[in-house]
């Protein structure tokens, strides 16, 4: 019993580290171009490799700015969580070239990719 809460507590330790980990900064999003791209909503993956952090959401267009983004799942700690927040900032400065969110620097990766890959 004492041998399984050590192996969860130590397996808990990495994902949370996996998560807001600095080695995710080279990872750079860009917005692609949206003239022309219609209206409508498009879905959008990222698979952080290296860690257990997933990503699926869709993006909402409308008149080819981003309308809305909906997290479908989010594989992450508790901590990565908080990264989802990002996504109003992506909304209101209609750019993935935003800051991420402190201490889950891995999510917030994962999440501008996805929004990228949905509307490439």
């Amino acid at each position: 019993m004492k041998k399984n809460f050590l192996f969860c507590l130590a397996a808990i330790a990495v994902i949370l580290v996996s998560c807001s980990t600095g080695a995710f900064a080279n990872i750079q999003a860009s917005l692609p171009n949206l003239t022309n791209k219609p209206d409508g909503t498009y879905r959008g993956e990222y698979d952080l490799s290296g860690s257990p952090v997933k990503v699926t959401l869709d993006v909402t267009l409308q008149n080819q700015a981003i309308s809305k983004i909906n997290i479908v799942k989010h594989v992450c700690s508790p901590i990565g969580k908080r990264a989802e927040k990002i996504t109003g900032r992506i909304i209101e400065q209609q750019s993935l070239n935003v800051d991420t969110v402190s201490g889950a620097t891995g999510s917030s990766k994962a999440i501008l990719k996805a929004v990228e890959n949905a509307l490439q």
